[in-house]
């Protein structure tokens, strides 16, 4: 009953939203605005066919490589960061100067750097995504607990162990919430890669169809970003769930306390 609940909690403003876009456009004879009746009834034989093999599942693989690229440099960069006060000093002023580069304005450099092909995209998602990771690892990495340094310390738990059992588990509440954050970036930015100078993915498509005044087939495509934007939510709560279990147990229990 408790996940049934649950379910029905996430899915209720969305089917109330897509009632009231139903009932709303049902009578739309507006070109650029079609029913959804109509969106929905291109949705199929648009997605479920060839494309899903030729555009989705390429579109979703670069953004994989490109997000998964970006935990490992900025958890990487990050915890070194976060550990060395002289590097972060050294290193601030250009991550600054980089951070405040717009992703989009960097597919033209990226063009001339690693071509069209899928490398110039996955630069693109990584270039946004790193971000949030590697700022939140930095904020967790200094805000591990002094207790447990001076602990580690006194028992001589350096290298790996440190690293692992102590700053990383420290550090991965908020390395987590930057995950979080860079996966939604990556999702925006996997699709302006495709806008220009490609020949495939999700993005690329919905052009073709803006392009050639297949507005429902256009829809439907933003309709489907939409989709893969709430299963890619779900998918990372659970990893979550799982990465944090020991977090979240230790909050309840600390709520315990309080209440006795």
């Amino acid at each position: 009953m408790r996940i049934l609940l649950k379910t029905v909690t996430f899915l209720a403003l969305p089917v109330v939203l897509l009632a009231v876009w139903w009932f709303a456009s049902a009578g739309s004879v507006d070109f650029y605005q079609p029913p959804l009746s109509k969106i929905l009834g291109v949705f199929p034989e648009t997605w479920f066919g060839d494309r899903m093999v030729d555009d989705v599942l390429p579109s979703l693989a670069r953004l994989a490589i490109g997000f998964a690229l970006s935990l490992v440099v900025g958890v990487g960069l990050g915890v070194l960061i976060g550990t060395n006060r002289t590097l972060s000093a050294v290193t601030e002023p250009v991550l600054e100067f980089l951070r405040a580069i717009p992703p989009p304005a960097l597919v033209p450099v990226f063009i001339l750097i690693a071509g069209i092909d899928n490398l110039m995209k996955v630069l693109v998602i990584l270039s946004g995504c790193v971000w949030p990771v590697l700022l939140n690892t930095v904020a967790g990495v200094r805000a591990a607990d002094d207790v447990l340094a001076d602990t580690c310390r006194v028992y001589r738990v350096t290298g790996g162990l440190r690293l692992r059992h102590f700053l990383l588990r420290s550090a991965s509440p908020q390395i987590m919430a930057g995950a979080r954050q860079a996966l939604s970036i990556g999702l925006i930015l996997m699709v302006i890669s495709e806008l220009k100078a490609a020949s495939q993915g999700v993005g690329f498509t919905v052009r073709q169809f803006q392009t050639g005044f297949q507005i429902p087939e256009m829809w439907s495509g933003v309709l489907l970003l939409g989709m893969i934007g709430v299963v890619l939510s779900v998918l990372f709560r659970l990893v979550e769930r799982q990465v944090l279990g020991w977090y979240e147990g230790l909050r309840a229990a600390s709520h315990d306390e309080v209440r006795t």
